[in-house]
C-alpha cells in the first residue's frame, strides 16, 4: 500500500450508521455515542475505508494529564473544551499495514483544528486518549509522536459521576496542535482566541459542602407550608451553578437536575421518596425573588471573602442600564469588582445619577 495516497476526512451524516456498524464489529469497546462536541473521521485509500477515528469531550478528571498541562483545578472546567479525546481509533482488519496508523493519525492532526472552529466555534490545543494496555501497546501513538504522560487511576465514567472501584488503569497520551499548547492552558487569563463566553470556575467537594453553610442563615420569605427544600439548599445550588457559567432560572435548573448523588448530598438536598431531591425551576425562581437581596449580598461577601484569595487581580467594571430609569429620571449604574483568577463577583454597587 503506498501511504502518500491515504486520505483524512470526515464522516458524513449519511455515512454514520455505516460508521456505528463498523465500530461495533471490530472495535473491542464497540461504537460511541455522540455526546457533546463530537467530530468522527474516516481514512481512505482508493475509495476504500481503511481506518476509523472518534474524537469527543474530553475526560473531566485525569492527573496525569491535569499535571502535564499544569493547570489549577478552578481553571479546568472553564478549559475543558481546548482538549478533545480520540475515544475510538480503529483500522480495519484487512488493512492493517506497517506505519498506517500513524500516517492516519497525522493526517487528521493537521486538520481537527480548523474543523473544530468550523464546526463547535472555538479552536483546540491538545489532543488526548487513554490506552489499555491489555489490548494494545500504544506503539500507533508513540510513532505519531504523542506523549505518554502516565496512566490513569482506573476510575470510569458512569451515569451519576465516576465508578467507586477501579478497573484496568489505561496509559494516557497527549499530543499538542500547538507548540505553546500547555502554556496557554495553564496562564491565568486566557488570550482572546481561546475563551469561551463567560468565565466558569469547577467546584471542588469541600467548596460545594461548604456552600450551604453560608446561607443558613438568612431569612426565609417562603410560607412553612409546602416547603420541600431548604432555602440554604436553593441558594446554595443557585450559587453552584452561577459559578460554573450557568445564567437564568432555567441554566441553574438544568444544573442542578446533573448534579450526581453525592454532589446533591454535599449540597444537602432532602430525601423524596428514597432519592435525593433537586428544587425545580419553579422552586429556584420563586426563592431568587423572594429573598431578601441585602441578607444574600452578605453571604456571597462571606464567600468571596474565604475563597476569594485566590485572587491577585481584581477588574473593575462599570455598566449603565440605559432602561433602568426612577420616577425622578435617574438613571441607574453598576460598578462590578471581579477576581482575574476566580472570575468571581466579589461585590457590587448600584448607584443613580440625574440625567
Amino acid at each position: 500500500m503506498d501511504l502518500s495516497q491515504i486520505s483524512v476526512r470526515l464522516v458524513q451524516p449519511e455515512e454514520e450508521s455505516r460508521f456505528r456498524e463498523l465500530m461495533e464489529k471490530h472495535h473491542y469497546l464497540g461504537h460511541a455515542h455522540k455526546v457533546g462536541e463530537t467530530l468522527w473521521y474516516v481514512g481512505v485509500w482508493q475509495e476504500h475505508w481503511v481506518a476509523l477515528l472518534g474524537f469527543s469531550s474530553a475526560a473531566l478528571k485525569c492527573s496525569a494529564r491535569d499535571n502535564h498541562i499544569g493547570w489549577q483545578a478552578r481553571h479546568q472546567y472553564d478549559r475543558l473544551h481546548l482538549v478533545t479525546n480520540n475515544s475510538r481509533f480503529l483500522i480495519l482488519p484487512e488493512f492493517r499495514y506497517p506505519n498506517l496508523g500513524s500516517r492516519v493519525l497525522s493526517l487528521c492532526e493537521k486538520r481537527i483544528g480548523q474543523d473544530w472552529l468550523c464546526h463547535y466555534g472555538h479552536p483546540l490545543l491538545l489532543l488526548e486518549t487513554f490506552v489499555d494496555t491489555e489490548h494494545f501497546s500504544g506503539a500507533v501513538y508513540k510513532a505519531a509522536n504523542w506523549q505518554c504522560v502516565g496512566q490513569s487511576k482506573g476510575y470510569s465514567r458512569i451515569p451519576g459521576g465516576y465508578s467507586r472501584t477501579q478497573s484496568s488503569k489505561k496509559w494516557v497520551f497527549v499530543r499538542s496542535l500547538t507548540r505553546d499548547a500547555c502554556q496557554v492552558l495553564s496562564r491565568d487569563i486566557l488570550p482572546t482566541p481561546y475563551k469561551n463566553g463567560k468565565s466558569r470556575i469547577m467546584l471542588t467537594a469541600p467548596q460545594m459542602n461548604a456552600l450551604p453553610d453560608f446561607f443558613k442563615n438568612i431569612t426565609d420569605p417562603r410560607r412553612a407550608q409546602g416547603r420541600r427544600h431548604s432555602l440554604m439548599t436553593i441558594l446554595a445550588i443557585s450559587m453552584g451553578a452561577t459559578l460554573c457559567g450557568m445564567r437564568g432560572y432555567k441554566a441553574i435548573a438544568e444544573w442542578a437536575k446533573a448534579l450526581s448523588p453525592a454532589a446533591r448530598e454535599r449540597f444537602s438536598c432532602r430525601r423524596i421518596e428514597g432519592k435525593l431531591a433537586v428544587p425545580s425551576e419553579y422552586v429556584i425562581r420563586d426563592a431568587l425573588i423572594r429573598v431578601n437581596p441585602e441578607e444574600l449580598d452578605r453571604a456571597i461577601q462571606k464567600w468571596n471573602a474565604v475563597y476569594g484569595k485566590e485572587d491577585e487581580s481584581l477588574a473593575i467594571d462599570g455598566k449603565t442600564l440605559c432602561n433602568a430609569i426612577d420616577e425622578e429620571g435617574r438613571q441607574t449604574h453598576v460598578m462590578s469588582v471581579v477576581g482575574h483568577q476566580s472570575g468571581l463577583c466579589h461585590t457590587q454597587k448600584k448607584s443613580v445619577n440625574c440625567r
